[in-house]
């Protein structure tokens, strides 16, 4: 008698038992909750990546929903994907880019193999999702696949970049938007406090005076001139590696894949997308990702050195520098009353050392890639993500709340720069250096300004004195010297 042998069963092949739905993949079989929309290998991989309890970014969901969707159009219109299921596949993918289904996303960030585990995930989750809409259960492979139709003409190795790219893409322009915030209120306080003297610092030691508005406005000069750098590197993440699939060949798609996919990315994000004309360096450099990361990571350096002069200029009252006051936004101390601490630019700061420590962790990523493939990619597409997040997230507190709000005693500012023994400087070109130093070494020893030793000494005339220590007329007007007496 002959034996009969039994086809297996097609990938996703669906039984059910009481409460659960079953799954198989090429590794066998597993039960899922029947109310889930993703499958079995997102299952395996929340098992298998139980790192964080942190899941991937929302704005890189999003993008990958964009990616299904455009592609689902690009294969219905060269006639590789059926309308009825592609229409479906549109549909599920829209409900994910505005925000549906989030919670069936359960992929931890930390994850292995250059971020296959999300790519299935967002398969899966559209996949049941569309077939809910043609009216069959979850699970259903066997008439929308994962593999076979949601991820048609694609590979984890070219939606999974293009995806990062557009996500944190999206993300910097908010964040870019979030730093001109910041720039436009340091930059009312420059003008705010142009006039106010004070003793400008070297080595934390007093130096020539300057103006406190000088000194905001140049916070806002560097916080512009790097807000202007994150743009530029933005831009280099609208080259997009989609249509290389596996390792930059652009196997198992239609010859008109590429420039279609792209179109409909474009019309989708708004965005003026364009494909790498190199699928081979698309796959294997993750430099482009990092040079915006650098680029997080330079605007955070600056901001924390503006916290940390915040910090210093407010301390006190009593016995610090005193020479601003920042707004009292909460009680400082649970013991002491009446203390009242720098919360804001203390909240920025430790924000700043986040950013920088990921764009070291994203430099070690980048170089870790390995022949055609970079494997790291989904820490590095969200810990990317989170520290533009960070800065968007708390820039406009610090603006609306801090910066904002400073105050300063004009006149206590005016009286210690005029007290300062590095006005001695000012006398190089009339008495030389050797003697200016001891006039400020005297200034120090008995506490008298310069210009009063200097009136005493008859070595210049009333006129002549006026007109060298006029500081205001030396550090200028909003930063530019005021030449009206040269």
């Amino acid at each position: 008698m002959r034996k009969v042998i039994k086809s297996p069963p097609v990938w996703g092949h669906v039984t059910r038992s009481e409460g659960t739905r079953m799954e198989r993949d090429t590794l066998g079989e597993r039960e899922l909750p029947p109310d889930v929309y993703y499958g079995i290998q997102t299952d395996r991989a929340r098992e298998n990546f139980p790192v964080s309890g942190l899941t991937n970014h929302p704005y890189l969901i999003g993008a990958y929903a964009a990616i299904k969707k455009a592609a689902a159009i690009s294969n219905m219109e060269v006639g590789w994907l059926d309308r009825e299921i592609g229409n479906e596949i549109v549909k599920a993918a829209q409900e994910v880019m505005e925000g549906g289904l989030r919670e069936n996303f359960i992929v931890d960030r930390f994850q292995a193999g250059a971020g296959t585990s999300t790519n299935m995930n967002i398969n899966e989750v559209i996949a049941n999702r569309a077939l809910e809409f043609m009216g069959c259960g979850r699970g259903r492979y066997d008439v929308i696949s994962p593999n076979d139709h949601v991820n048609m003409a694609q590979s984890t190795n070219d939606t999974f970049p293009t995806a990062m790219y557009i996500a944190v893409h999206r993300m910097n322009l908010e964040l870019h938007r979030s730093v001109e915030m910041l720039i436009a209120s340091l930059t009312r306080k420059g003008e705010e406090f142009r006039d106010i003297l004070k003793i400008g610092r070297t080595h934390l030691q007093d130096a020539m005076p300057v103006t406190l508005g000088l000194e905001f406005r140049a916070y806002g000069e560097a916080l512009t001139r790097v807000n202007q750098e994150l743009l530029r590197r933005n831009e280099m993440l609208l080259v997009l590696p989609i249509g290389g699939t596996a390792t930059g060949t652009g196997i198992n798609t239609h010859p008109e894949y590429k420039e279609r996919v792209i179109g409909h990315l474009v019309e989708i994000t708004g965005l003026p997308l364009e494909a790498n004309p190199s699928g081979y360096e698309a796959m294997q450099s993750t430099t482009r990702i990092l040079s915006v990361a650098s680029a997080n990571k330079e605007l955070a350096v600056e901001l924390g050195r503006i916290a940390n002069d915040l910090r210093l200029m407010s301390s006190g009252p009593t016995s610090g520098l005193s020479e601003i006051k920042l707004p009292a936004v909460q009680p400082g101390s649970s013991i002491m009353p009446g203390k009242v601490n720098p919360v804001i630019p203390e909240c920025l700061n430790q924000i700043c050392f986040v950013v920088i420590g990921n764009e070291t962790a994203i430099t070690q990523a980048a170089g870790a890639g390995q022949f055609e493939l970079n494997v790291m990619m989904p820490m590095m597409a969200n810990i990317t993500l989170r520290s533009a997040e960070y800065m968007k997230n708390y820039l406009p507190i610090v603006s609306e709340k801090c910066i904002d709000g400073i105050e300063a005693d004009q006149e206590a500012l005016t009286r210690r720069a005029l007290q300062n023994p590095a006005l001695a400087a000012l006398l190089n070109r009339r008495i030389g250096y050797m003697k200016a130093a001891e006039i400020a070494k005297e200034s120090m020893v008995t506490g008298r300004p310069v210009m009063e030793i200097v009136a005493g000494m008859d070595i210049l005339s009333e006129e002549e004195l006026r007109i060298l220590f006029d500081v205001r007329s030396m550090v200028g007007r909003g930063g530019e010297p005021d030449r009206s007496e040269q």
